[in-house]
């Protein structure tokens, strides 16, 4: 999911635009697409990339992690950028690097060579993604805006039904002999209708803040933070936990400190910094930071675990596993609508009532792993699947706007853009801690996947409880 940004109006130039502006929302939603599908179908090809390019198990955590890493750190620099040289030029732009490096995925020859092409499709997302608000306001216009939202937000929600499913569906398929590298393949066709389509219709580059220049050293400061953090959480169970691997997790602290003095400093001589860090002075909106971290890392993270049991532990194919977690999808897509319908009036609780619902399909699910035991199949998880997905839905939509309700006019777009960042690495947090448990009890005997998966499911749930006890620290009200 991504957060909503604020934008400046829409432009003059948008004005020409108007009759072919439901082509130009098909271009942006052909970008979007492409970040919300990579984002999701290594979960479920993983076990047959492992088979095909071999590699270690930590190897399976960083083909996600390392999109979702990379797309934290650069996703600040990727608005900015939007800024700086135009919204449409940038889009395509990173739309373009986007289309080569799913292909140097499906050309991976290695593990190695596939995380860092996976690195290079993060970065070039987090060039893409941070355009897509601002080019629609641009598009339609405030008083229309909410008509392009009424196709864009479903079309999301069906996209997380039908990208998983079509991930299985391909790497069964086996098409010309592809395999899993057709889910990058399939990138080529959608990213260039987005380009083709893009460049003829979406608005002028429209420059709204030139001046400051980008904040590089930022970037880079930020992005040794995270990974000083992240690296040592995939890699140390593997390792063995040596020395320097706790060492990075402790250094992880003094770089954070350096990006936040770099920051200040910034500021302070009058050019733009990367983050506003004056929203954390917001009680709020520091406890959203911490939900969002918290909530995103879960659900990746026991998503890319459940995705992992069901085809190293009960042997399902690609196909049959992605089936088998479509109860998930099909409630959150649910989940979604009723989160959207209900934020305005339910505000806060609804937050509650969607992690209510979590907390208890986690339950379920654990109750499930307990008794079934060799008996476990599918139809023991439909239920406990589509509870949790309808209660995960119920979140995305209101989440953001709930947090940053408390937040001035003018900081409203440095907060959500940098809480679209730490959701991303979130969710490397949640692959890192929650592939780690689960990696750490399944080893390579099939016979411990039901223990892994179980444990990852109670850790889990108390994460779920965690956030369940945040949220109370969240605005009562989504921001008008």
């Amino acid at each position: 999911m991504t957060a909503t940004i604020d934008v400046p109006p829409p432009t003059a130039t948008a004005q020409p635009y108007r009759s072919r502006r439901w082509l130009g929302l098909s271009a942006i939603l052909a970008a979007t697409l492409l970040n919300l599908l990579d984002a999701t179908v290594v979960n479920v090809a993983a076990p047959a990339i492992r088979a095909d390019l071999g590699g270690s198990l930590a190897a399976l955590q960083w083909m996600a992690a390392g999109y979702t890493l990379a797309m934290a750190v650069a996703l600040l620099t990727g608005g900015r950028l939007g800024d700086m040289f135009g919204r449409r030029t940038v889009l395509l732009l990173g739309t373009a690097g986007f289309l080569a490096t799913s292909a140097a995925c499906a050309l991976a020859w290695s593990p190695g060579a596939l995380i860092a092409a996976r690195v290079a499709q993060g970065l070039c997302a987090a060039v893409m993604v941070p355009q897509s608000f601002g080019l629609i306001r641009d598009l339609f216009g405030p008083a229309e805006t909410g008509k392009a939202f009424a196709v864009f937000g479903p079309v999301i929600g069906l996209s997380t039904i039908l990208g998983p499913v079509a991930a299985g569906l391909l790497v069964d398929a086996d098409l010309l002999g592809t395999g899993w590298r057709a889910i990058f393949l399939l990138n080529l066709p959608i990213g260039l209708y987005a380009l083709v389509v893009g460049a003829r219709v979406l608005p002028a580059p429209a420059r709204t803040g030139r001046s400051g220049g980008l904040d590089l050293a930022g970037t880079l400061l930020g992005g040794a933070a995270m990974s000083l953090l992240v690296y040592p959480l995939v890699q140390g169970r593997e390792l063995g936990w040596p020395a320097w691997t706790l060492a990075m997790l402790a250094g992880s602290v003094p770089a954070l400190a350096l990006f936040v003095l770099h920051q200040l400093r910034r500021g302070r001589s009058g050019r733009t910094p990367l983050l506003r860090l004056s929203v954390f002075a917001n009680r709020s909106y520091t406890s959203g930071v911490l939900f969002v971290i918290v909530f995103f890392g879960t659900i990746t993270g026991f998503s890319l675990a459940t995705g992992l049991f069901l085809q190293l532990g009960l042997g399902r194919t690609p196909l049959e596993a992605s089936l088998a977690m479509a109860p998930w999808a099909v409630g959150a897509f649910l989940g979604s609508i009723v989160g959207g319908t209900t934020m305005n009036t339910l505000g806060r609780r609804v937050l509650h009532l969607g992690l209510v619902l979590m907390t208890a399909a986690l339950a379920v699910l654990c109750a499930v792993f307990e008794t079934a035991g060799a008996g476990l199949d599918d139809r023991h998880l439909i239920a406990p699947f589509l509870l949790f997905g309808l209660g995960m839905g119920m979140i995305f939509v209101p989440l953001f706007d709930i947090i940053v309700a408390g937040i001035a006019d003018h900081e409203v777009g440095s907060a959500s853009a940098a809480l679209e960042s730490l959701q991303q690495l979130g969710a490397s947090l949640g692959v890192a801690v929650l592939g780690t448990v689960f990696f750490g009890t399944f080893g390579a005997d099939a016979a411990d996947a039901l223990p892994a998966a179980a444990r990852v499911a109670w850790l889990t749930l108390v994460l779920t409880v965690a956030a369940f006890a945040v949220a109370f620290l969240l605005p009562r009200r989504a921001r008008a």
